[in-house]
């Protein structure tokens, strides 16, 4: 039976307990149902994880026993920068869960013409921090032990800048695909748009900062379902989807 995983944002150590926050205790208590010596795996998203047990559980609190370090890693050997536009609720949600579970290294919310979400003020730290915690838990979910991280939302004129490896965007008129590029030596970065694409200006704007075009097949693809599509493929032609490559 596979052991409930916690994402515990602190120094990790063998031998040591560990209160939980009220979030946390409601979450394995009420929500995952654990019992008092339940097993469990901890992790802080910095690599590795540690086994673990609950040493003490009442309604409002619970303590946790750090045991053995175990030296597991399941990253991609491909780093993937992602710039990922905009969408609304659900479809955001769901562009991050996924994209941890592809491996994706680093996540920036990216703002452009097309954005139909305003984060402004208050509203821009709230969404970052609901954003982060979806990673966080995507990460339990998956197995990943290195989370990635989700920046501050940045304008698209100033993410697409000083990026060295191979930069992609998505256009469904481009010539090319993945097929037709090398495996990179170093990071991709990819540039997905928000619900509504991006402008011609936006898309002349990337170009200029050296990203280019790539097409994924014949259809018209949905945002979140773009850029899914892509860091798959890319998983599957140089990562570890299938195997990894030498």
């Amino acid at each position: 039976m596979r052991s409930t995983r916690l994402y515990l944002p602190q120094p990790l150590k063998t031998g040591t307990t560990i209160s939980l926050d009220s979030a946390v205790v409601h979450y394995v208590r009420n929500v995952l149902r654990l019992k008092q010596y339940a097993p469990l795996v901890v992790f802080n998203g910095k690599g590795g994880e540690f086994s673990a047990k609950i040493q003490n559980l009442t309604r409002k609190s619970a303590v946790i026993s750090v045991a053995e370090w175990i030296d597991r890693e399941i990253e991609s050997p491909i780093k993937i920068d992602l710039g990922l536009g905009i969408s609304r609720g659900e479809r955001m949600n769901f562009a991050l869960q996924k994209a941890v579970e592809l491996g994706v290294n680093r996540i920036c919310p990216i703002i452009s013409t097309r954005t139909v979400v305003q984060l402004k003020g208050k509203r821009k730290k709230i969404k970052h921090i609901h954003w982060e915690k979806i990673v966080h838990n995507s990460g339990e979910q998956c197995g990943r032990n290195y989370l990635p991280i989700v920046a501050s939302p940045e304008q698209l004129c100033d993410w697409i800048l000083n990026k060295n490896g191979l930069k992609l965007f998505f256009d469904p008129d481009s010539d090319k695909t993945l097929q037709d590029f090398d495996r990179p030596q170093r990071h991709i970065f990819i540039l997905s748009g928000p619900e509504g694409g991006f402008t011609d200006m936006e898309q002349s704007q990337a170009k200029a900062a050296g990203f280019l075009a790539i097409r994924l097949g014949p259809r018209i693809l949905r945002a979140e379902t773009a850029v899914l599509a892509a860091v798959a493929a890319i998983q599957t032609l140089w990562g570890d989807l299938g195997g990894c490559p030498e």
